[in-house]
């Protein structure tokens, strides 16, 4: 199996953990497998062209997700789910700004 096809199911299985557990379990044990899910996704889907963009979104995220649980209605579930998703992108962002600071020390 290619590197490509890996980190595809990664990013897929990464999404929906978050969202069941976040839904349904609430269990500790899925934020360390999120995170690492994150860093498989970081090391293998988010190419050079992507990072600058990626990285934007993976902070806009990060710094909405409490904004959007005060929404009525849809707040309780965004509640719920955000801290997994958080935890799912947190993982890949680190890997992708590593790899964007040494890239730019090697310029």
């Amino acid at each position: 199996m290619d590197t490509v096809k890996i980190g595809k199911w990664a990013f897929v299985a990464g999404l929906v953990i978050a969202v069941l557990a976040g839904i349904f379990l609430q269990p500790d044990w899925a934020i360390w497998v999120l995170a690492i899910l994150g860093v498989i996704v970081g090391l293998l889907n988010v190419t050079a062209e992507d990072t600058r963009g990626f990285l934007l979104a993976a902070i806009a995220l990060a710094l909405s997700a409490t904004a959007l649980n005060t929404i009525p209605v849809v707040g309780k579930a965004f509640e719920l789910i955000l801290p997994f998703v958080v935890a799912f992108v947190s993982g890949a962002m680190i890997v992708v700004a590593l790899k964007e600071l040494l890239q730019t020390a090697r310029s």
